[in-house]
């Protein structure tokens, strides 16, 4: 008896320290990540970019943007376009110059969410944005029900928001994304797009490779990947579901998710979750 409440009382202290690691309170600088299924700490320190070149027409008038003043004034963070330069002014395809962070969307629903009401809502929104039951509609006759990348309240965990951020948010990220050019790599809308699609910013989660687990602050290209099934959707413990580039590509290659390029560039260290920042690479 005596041994059997000692193990008990083993397991116990065992279960509250994973507990623990995996429920450590963030700064409102930091999120949680993937990364050889473990859970990460990501700290941001500077603020996003959505780069944008002189011959680039993001908002589809047909005017270059070095002519179009006001295209270049609110940054035009976009799925589904692949810029040729980085941040800090590499150039060359971001797959070469700039390490990936993997941007897991939910674009499956639990429950088959036909209620348009369910979508994340118009408050605090950037004018111009999809939002309420307007964005609720337009997803159910897109996609069949209302993902769970869009639900004010998803059914499943995901890093962005945090706890304590409305939906549509996440600390140093965009607000607003158009999902224009991946819509319509998609056969969704007509393509070439003609008009931009701008969404909140969906719920997600991150995955990055294993050589970078651990690494000081650094630009970062996102590469979102639709994820097609609840059962490739990481649980927030990394138990199961798509918390290596491992499982991911695995996804990728049996057709249960899709990946986009973007314009989006993230700032931000790494590091297993209690760990202290990595001084360098």
């Amino acid at each position: 008896m005596k041994r059997l409440i000692q193990g008990a009382i083993a397991s116990l202290a065992l279960i509250s320290i994973a507990v623990g690691a995996h429920s450590q309170a963030l700064h409102a600088n930091q999120t949680e990540g993937y990364g050889e299924n473990k859970v990460l700490t990501f700290t941001y320190t500077q603020n996003f970019v959505c780069v944008e070149q002189p011959n680039d027409d993001l908002n589809f008038n047909g005017v270059k943007a070095s002519k179009d003043r006001s295209e270049t004034q609110t940054p035009i963070c976009q799925a589904g376009d692949a810029p040729r330069i980085n941040p800090p002014g590499a150039t060359g395809s971001g797959k070469a110059t700039t390490d990936p962070i993997f941007v897991l969307v939910p674009m499956f629903s639990v429950d088959n969410d036909q209620n348009a009401n369910d979508a994340i809502s118009c408050d605090g929104v950037i004018a111009g944005t999809a939002c309420g039951p307007a964005l609720g509609t337009t997803l159910i006759k897109l996609f069949g029900a209302l993902p769970e990348a869009f639900k004010a309240a998803p059914l499943v965990y995901t890093q962005c928001p945090d706890k304590n951020s409305p939906p549509g948010t996440c600390t140093m990220h965009a607000t607003q994304v158009d999902l224009a050019p991946v819509l319509a790599e998609l056969g969704l809308i007509a393509n070439p797009p003609t008009a931009n699609v701008f969404v909140p910013s969906p719920n997600h989660s991150h995955v990055i490779p294993a050589n970078t687990v651990n690494i000081k602050p650094e630009w970062w290209q996102v590469r979102p990947i639709l994820v097609l099934q609840r059962t490739d959707w990481p649980s927030r413990d990394a138990s199961s579901g798509i918390t290596s580039t491992a499982k991911m590509n695995a996804a990728l290659k049996a057709g249960r998710a899709i990946e986009a390029p973007s314009n989006f560039f993230l700032y931000f260290g790494s590091q297993v979750a209690g760990m202290s920042m990595p001084m360098g690479h």
